[in-house]
């Protein structure tokens, strides 16, 4: 009955907030913007394109999504180099990584490894064998299974069960531990032996077996969206999530403060505050929306859209900032500025009259 349905689900925790161990799966955050020419690369918050070969992509956030879901966006790779001739080694794949610590009480390791349901929702313009994939970093063992695109362009669903891994835990820490893989294309690297679907196994050439090559002309594009993991072999409802709540989960690995993000269009936009130590270098300190994965590295826009501003005047950037003595919350920005600062005068970090200027903090697995 749906009341013994409805118990058991509440009995098993899955009825509850948090049950989808995936980030962003709506893929409403898209912090970076869209990416062109990419083939090793985040795109949407939280997925990457990973692989090797002669293929490129862009990137990008779309509003093509499944009629009637509730989504506004999906991920979308659309192929713009071509790989019809793929070597032995080459793939590409989409995947979505998780932290060990996030996942222990899945109980990996132990006999009572918890089964895991994965949901997504997938438009391809090839049709036929495509693989995803569980991964668990730690010892490179894989659990793959096929799910059949039947028609070019046109959205599916797809549920698949994924038995629980009884051999090795997942390292209790906060590197990577875990992922899976949408495969898009396989040389006979990872495709020529056999594939065992939903069994753990180390050998590489059973990992994709039979995966066609989404990759074969630019005519091609990807979609992904709806992504839903969940303890259990039972797939409930998506979990829908305000866009707050995901894009501070996205903001532990990345962080990007421009001038037209997060919101508005801001040319002169404040980004941080601190002191002149010299007539040519300030430091300056960043705060962290959220505490971030590790210390994050930077990255910024050019040096002539940002500038430093004190008493003495407008300084332009000469050199890229870098990050120095970061902790959870903060972060001091070392830069090395145009002459004429004052020593000891206060400075601010802002945008130099220009909408492209950003800062950025990467701590991705």
């Amino acid at each position: 009955s749906k009341a013994a349905e409805l118990a058991a689900l509440i009995g098993s925790g899955q009825a509850q907030g948090n049950k989808n161990l995936a980030m962003n799966g709506a893929m409403t955050i898209n912090q970076r913007g869209t990416q062109t020419g990419v083939r090793n690369s985040y795109g949407v918050d939280r997925f990457r394109s990973t692989g090797t070969g002669a293929q490129l992509f862009t990137f990008s956030q779309s509003t093509e999504v499944p009629s009637g879901q509730g989504f506004s966006y999906s991920l979308k790779l659309d192929v713009t180099t071509a790989d019809t001739s793929v070597a032995a080694g080459d793939y590409n794949m989409v995947q979505h990584l998780f932290e060990g610590q996030d996942l222990q009480h899945l109980k990996y390791g132990t006999s009572s490894a918890e089964s895991l349901t994965l949901q997504f929702w997938v438009r391809s313009s090839k049709t036929g064998t495509h693989i995803v994939e569980l991964k668990i970093q730690d010892v490179n063992y894989y659990n793959a299974q096929i799910y059949t695109i039947a028609s070019a362009n046109t959205w599916q669903k797809v549920t698949l069960t994924f038995s629980g891994y009884q051999t090795t835990a997942i390292t209790n820490d906060n590197t990577n531990g875990f992922g899976i893989n949408w495969w898009l294309m396989a040389g006979s690297t990872y495709s020529s032996g056999t594939l065992a679907s939903n069994t753990w196994q180390n050998t590489a050439a059973n990992r994709a077996v039979g995966q066609v090559n989404v990759v074969d002309s630019t005519d091609n594009e990807f979609y992904l969206t709806g992504v839903q993991v969940e303890i259990g072999d039972v797939a409930t409802p998506f979990e829908h999530e305000d866009f707050g709540t995901t894009l501070a989960k996205c903001q532990r690995y990345y962080v990007k403060d421009g001038a037209t993000y997060p919101g508005g269009s801001s040319a002169y936009k404040f980004f941080a505050a601190g002191t002149c130590v010299s007539t040519t270098s300030g430091r300056f300190t960043y705060h962290f929306p959220v505490p971030m994965r590790t210390s994050p590295t930077l990255g910024q826009s050019a040096n002539n859209t940002l500038s430093v501003y004190s008493a003495a005047g407008a300084g332009a950037f000469s050199a890229d900032a870098t990050i120095n003595s970061p902790n959870d919350l903060s972060t001091g920005l070392t830069t090395t500025l145009a002459s004429g600062q004052t020593t000891g005068q206060g400075a601010n970090i802002i945008a130099n009259n220009s909408t492209a200027a950003f800062l950025e903090f990467i701590a991705e697995l």
